[in-house]
């Protein structure tokens, strides 16, 4: 894995094709040799940043297609998602802060951790939007920082 190792994958933004997507990139990456130590982290945010995708760049209009890059070198992956859906608010990634928590379980809120768990488990994000596309760059590093 010295030189890395590519693939793609092109699904419909649907919260069924989605999920089918996801699982696919995760078992692709398993078996391309993605450390196991880091798959779990790798898949939740895949699942965040593709369900946002579905869930919020699409709101309001026909979905169309979620495109999936991925590069898998020895000390690092990287994950391009590219859409053509609604732009992140502001054109930037949200900060993501956690959603408040309330003091009674029915206060408890349903989401609003996405972009804080994005944010904890990868080591860099990119957001940039041309030509009417969202691309998203969620970068992974297997690197031991001490």
């Amino acid at each position: 894995m010295c030189n890395g190792i590519s693939f793609d994958l092109s699904f419909a933004a649907t919260e069924v094709e989605a999920s089918s997507g996801i699982a696919k990139l995760s078992q692709a990456l398993s078996s391309k040799g993605l450390p196991s130590h880091k798959a779990a982290d790798v898949r939740i945010a895949l699942a965040e940043a593709i369900n946002n995708v579905v869930e919020h760049a699409y709101a309001g209009t026909t979905p169309a297609s979620v495109k999936v890059h991925c590069r898998l070198h020895q000390n690092w992956l990287e994950i391009l998602i590219s859409d053509t859906g609604n732009p992140l608010p502001g054109f930037r990634v949200p900060e993501g802060a956690p959603a408040p928590l309330g003091e009674r379980r029915e206060d408890l809120p349903e989401g609003g951790f996405g972009w804080f768990l994005i944010h904890q488990l990868t080591s860099e994000i990119r957001y940039d939007r041309s030509e009417g596309c969202n691309r998203l760059s969620l970068r992974f590093s297997f690197l031991d920082p001490d």
